[in-house]
Order: C-alpha cells, then structure tokens, then sequence
C-alpha cells in the first residue's frame, strides 16, 4: 500500500502544532475546511467558529494576553471586516498570525470577490502586517513556521495569502434576471 502524501492543510496543521498554537479562530470557509476539521477533532486546540472574521482579531489579543497562542483563519473577503480592528493590534503591539485562503486571483469568475482579492496584500501591508504569499504547496510548512516566529516571537501581524491557484478556484453561476 502507498502512503498518501500529506497535502497543504495538513502541512499547516502540523506547522501550528510546532508553533503551539492553542486558540483556531474562523469564519467557516470552503478553503480552510479540512484545517478547520483537524482543529476541531484536536484535544490541544480549542478551535471558535466566529460570525464575523473581526472578532477574531479581539478574541486572538485575549489569547495572547492569557498567555496562548492563536491563529486567525479567513477568505480575503474578511479583510475589509478586519481593518478597523487591526489598528488594536498595532497600537497594543500584540501579535496576530492570520491565514487567508484567497478569493479574487486565478481563474475567479465570481466579480465580488475581485477587489479585495486583487488589493488584499496592499491593504494589509498598508495595514501594518508583514504578508507571505503561498503559492507551491512545498513551501506550506516553511512559510507558516517561519510567519509564525515572526508574529509569536517578534510581536508582529503576519498574513500568509494561500493563492487560489493552490486551492482551486470555485465556479460561479450569477442569479438569472426575471
């Protein structure tokens, strides 16, 4: 029997462990559904599933503040919910690693997910966050370890952006008129 190889959501899962990463804040989301799974179904993780992606940002500065770390996951959609918030972070200078499977790139055929999508980087970089773009599903374990010292040891905001071309773009039937 072949082993399976392990795929970029398990790759990411095993990087927050190494991490020790304790607190999975998300909005439910295609992208991120067998990482939010894994979550779920660990005993040293408490994952929240969140209405809206800025409670995450207020949630993951409470875990920090009792001494955990937490990862906040979301689709580049949230961004825009964040931005208010993000300024919290950068003023108390608390960490936040957030992973942000992409919406608006390769092969997006849905027309309200193309703004934030194609501006998502510069918003965020304008933001206060260092951004890690991940597009080679090799480089997943690398770009999450290496985000996440950056966010747990330096205090900073780090966003890894996972590229649609790496999840797959989704097709998109517009509402027909009457």
């Amino acid at each position: 029997m072949t082993e399976t190889p392990a795929t970029w959501p398990d790759n990411i899962f095993a990087a927050l462990k190494a991490l020790d990463v304790r607190q999975v804040a998300y909005v439910p989301d295609a992208g991120h559904t067998r990482l939010i799974e894994m979550c779920l179904h660990d005993n040293g993780m408490r994952a929240v599933p969140l209405t809206t992606e800025e409670d995450g940002v207020a949630m993951l500065a409470g875990t920090w503040l009792g001494g955990e770390r937490g990862v906040l996951l979301m689709q580049s959609s949230g961004i825009g919910n964040c931005v208010n918030m993000f300024s919290t972070l950068r003023v108390g200078r608390y960490p936040l690693l957030t992973l942000i499977t992409m919406r608006g790139q390769w092969g997006e055929a849905n027309p309200w997910q193309l703004p934030m999508g194609q501006n998502a980087a510069a918003i965020l970089k304008l933001s206060g966050f260092q951004v890690h773009e991940l597009e080679d599903a090799e480089m997943t374990t690398e770009t999450i370890a290496a985000g996440g010292r950056t966010a747990f040891e330096a205090n900073q905001m780090v966003a890894v952006l996972i590229s649609q071309r790496l999840i797959g773009s989704k097709a998109f039937a517009p509402a027909e008129s009457n």
